[in-house]
C-alpha cells in the first residue's frame, strides 16, 4: 500500500472504532459488565492506534517529539492491549471458566500479566535502540531489522501477537454458548484472528531476511499490513455486527408497533404514553432499545384502558368470517396459521372497542356530560391476554400487523352491520 491509501485506510478504521467506541461506552453506562467494559476499552484504544499508524500521523508525532519513528512504539503496543482486551473476553464468555470463579481468575491473571510483560519489554528495547534517521511508516520492521534491540522487540511482539490471536482462536473453536449472538462473535473472531496470524506470517519471513541483509522480501512485509487490517474490520463486526442488527431490527420494531400505538394510546388517552415526546415515534433516539420497551408497555396499558370496551362477540366474529370464507374458497392453502387468526382476533376486537369508546364519548358530550362514559356491563375475551411477558413483544408485532388484513376489515364491517341491523327496530 502506498502511503495516501495508508492515510485513507488507517483513518477510515480509526473513525468508525471512534464511532463504535462511542456507542459501546454509552451502552456501558446503561449496563456496566466486565465483558461490555473491555469491548469499550478496546476500541477506544484502537483510535489513537489507526490514527498513529496512518503516516500522516506517524510523522506529525515524530515531527513533534523529534523522534521521526516514535509512533511505532504506541502503535505496537496498543494493538497488543486491544489483543489482551478480546482474549480476556472470550475468557469471560468461557461457560466452563466462569462456573470455577478461581481458574477464571488465575487465567486472567497469567494471561494479563503476559501481555504486561510482553509491553514492558518492548518498550524497554525499543527506548534503546538506535531509531535515527527519517521515517519510513510502513517500512519500519524491515527498515531496522538489522538492529539486535530493534529485532528482540519485533520477537516479542509478533510472538506475543501470534501466541494471543492463536489462542483465542482455538478457545473460541471450543466455545458453545447459549447467546446466538455471542455464537456469531466467536464465529467472527475465529476467522479475524486467522487474517491477523497471515500478518504475523507474512511479517516473519521479510523480517529474517531484512535482518540478514536482503531486503528481497520487503514488499512482503508491506502487504502483510493487508491481513492485518482486514482481521481488524472483521473483529470490529464480529464485537458490534450483531449489535448493529438488533439495533436496526429494533427500529423496524418501534415502527411496526406505530399503528397499534395510535390505536390503544393515541386514539384511547395520549396520557397513557410515557411522555409527550412518545406521539412522535418517527424521531427515533439512540437508545431504541428503551423506546421499544416503552412502546410496548404504553401499548400494553393502552389495551388495559380499553379491556372493559371489549364486545362480547368482537373477537368470535374474526373466527366465524375466516370460517366462512374457507368454505367459499377452493384454495384452503389461504388459511391462516392459528398465532396470526389469533393476532387478527385481538386486533379486530380492539379496533371495535376503540369505535365503542369514542361513539359513547361522542354520546357523553353530546348529552352535555362530564368525565368519563360508562363501559358497557358485558365484555367479552380479548385472545392473547396470558401471553408471557417475554412474548408480548411478538405478539404484539403480529397484532399490529394484523390491523391492515382485509380479514379484520371484513370482521369490522360485519360486527356494524349486525349492530346496525339490531339499532334499527329498537328505533322503530
Amino acid at each position: 500500500m502506498s502511503e495516501s491509501t495508508s492515510n485513507i485506510v488507517y483513518l477510515f478504521i480509526a473513525g468508525v472504532t471512534f464511532a463504535i467506541a462511542v456507542w459501546k461506552s454509552l451502552a456501558l453506562l446503561r449496563d456496566p459488565t466486565p465483558t461490555l467494559a473491555l469491548t469499550a476499552a478496546m476500541f477506544v484504544t484502537c483510535v489513537p492506534i489507526y490514527v498513529l499508524a496512518a503516516p500522516v500521523g506517524y510523522r506529525a508525532l515524530g515531527d513533534a517529539l523529534d523522534q521521526p519513528s516514535f509512533a511505532t512504539l504506541p502503535v505496537y503496543v496498543g494493538i497488543l492491549a486491544c489483543f489482551a482486551y478480546l482474549h480476556v473476553i472470550t475468557l469471560l464468555w468461557d461457560q466452563q471458566l466462569r462456573e470455577r470463579p478461581t481458574a477464571l481468575r488465575r487465567s486472567v491473571t497469567a494471561w494479563s500479566l503476559a501481555y504486561s510483560a510482553s509491553m514492558v519489554l518492548m518498550v524497554a528495547f525499543f527506548l534503546s535502540a538506535d531509531l535515527s534517521g527519517p521515517a519510513d511508516p510502513l517500512r519500519f520492521n524491515t527498515r531496522f531489522a538489522d538492529d539486535p534491540l530493534v529485532l528482540t522487540f519485533l520477537a516479542v511482539f509478533l510472538v506475543t501477537l501470534t501466541s494471543g490471536t492463536l489462542n483465542t482462536f482455538r478457545r473460541s473453536r471450543r466455545l458453545n454458548p447459549e447467546d446466538p449472538q455471542v455464537q456469531h462473535s466467536l464465529r467472527v473472531f475465529m476467522v479475524a484472528m486467522l487474517f491477523v496470524f497471515g500478518y504475523a506470517v507474512c511479517q516473519v519471513p521479510a523480517i529474517t531476511v531484512a535482518a540478514l541483509g536482503n531486503h528481497s522480501l520487503d514488499a512482503l512485509g508491506l502487504y502483510g499490513a493487508v491481513p492485518g487490517v482486514s482481521g481488524c474490520l472483521i473483529m470490529c463486526y464480529g464485537l458490534s455486527g450483531s449489535a448493529v442488527e438488533a439495533w436496526l431490527r429494533e427500529r423496524r420494531d418501534i415502527r411496526a408497533l406505530q399503528p397499534l400505538w395510535d390505536l390503544v394510546v393515541g386514539g384511547v388517552d395520549e396520557d397513557l404514553a410515557f411522555s409527550a415526546r412518545s406521539a412522535r415515534s418517527s424521531r427515533l433516539r439512540l437508545n431504541v432499545t428503551f423506546n421499544l420497551h416503552r412502546r410496548v408497555i404504553e401499548i400494553l396499558d393502552g389495551i388495559r384502558a380499553l379491556r372493559p370496551w371489549v364486545a362480547p362477540d368482537s373477537a368470535e366474529t374474526v373466527y366465524a368470517v375466516h370460517a366462512r370464507q374457507q368454505s367459499e374458497s377452493s384454495n384452503q392453502s389461504q388459511s391462516l396459521p392459528e398465532p396470526e387468526l389469533e393476532a387478527a382476533a385481538t386486533a379486530t376486537a380492539l379496533c371495535d372497542a376503540v369505535e365503542r369508546l369514542q361513539a359513547a364519548r361522542r354520546a357523553w358530550a353530546v348529552q352535555g356530560r362530564t368525565g368519563r362514559p360508562q363501559s358497557p356491563d358485558a365484555v367479552g375475551s380479548l385472545p392473547g391476554e396470558n401471553t408471557p411477558a417475554g412474548d408480548e413483544r411478538d405478539r404484539l408485532l403480529r397484532v399490529a400487523r394484523a390491523l391492515s388484513q382485509p380479514l379484520v376489515r371484513a370482521a369490522l364491517q360485519e360486527l356494524r352491520d349486525d349492530r346496525a341491523a339490531v339499532a334499527v327496530p329498537q328505533q322503530r
